[in-house]
């Protein structure tokens, strides 16, 4: 009897301590929620990206030659930015930089995903629309040419 209790106490106390080693969270880096403490992913992983739009000197022109001033970016159908015509860059600018049209975007438990883009004029020209596609903790850079 006390061999059989005895073996119970110890295998509760391993129980206990092979239990407590393990933790519960988001394993993978690029997640939001990424824990460096867990141990076993629980699928509560959260993603976001980023991407910045732009365009070049040449682009500029050619917008100016056409009479278009002014340019609003939109991004599944919100705004994210806008500038003026003659606001170029001379190579593609990191998101988040000064004067840049940078959208970060919630991409939910996913490692990527699709969005509409699309740039008009204050005229109500549209000058570029499209898809682009987001990945976790990146950040895309789309050039826009003319």
């Amino acid at each position: 009897m006390k061999k059989t209790v005895k073996l119970l106490g110890i295998s509760m106390i391993a129980t206990l301590i092979i239990s407590s080693c393990q933790k519960d969270g988001c394993t993978d880096p690029d997640g939001t929620n990424f824990s460096s403490e867990a141990t076993s992913n629980d699928g509560s992983c959260k993603f976001e990206g980023r991407t910045v739009l732009w365009f070049g000197e040449n682009t500029a022109n050619a917008l100016i030659n056409d009479g278009a001033s002014n340019l609003t970016f939109y991004l599944d159908g919100n705004i994210i930015g806008s500038s003026a015509t003659t606001v170029f860059w001379t190579g593609a600018p990191e998101c988040g930089q000064t004067g840049s049209i940078t959208a970060t975007k919630d991409l939910g438990d996913l490692k990527n995903k699709s969005f509409s883009y699309s740039v008009v004029d204050d005229t109500g020209y549209e000058y570029w629309s499209g898809s682009l596609s987001i990945e976790a903790n990146t950040c895309k850079s789309i050039e826009l040419t003319w």
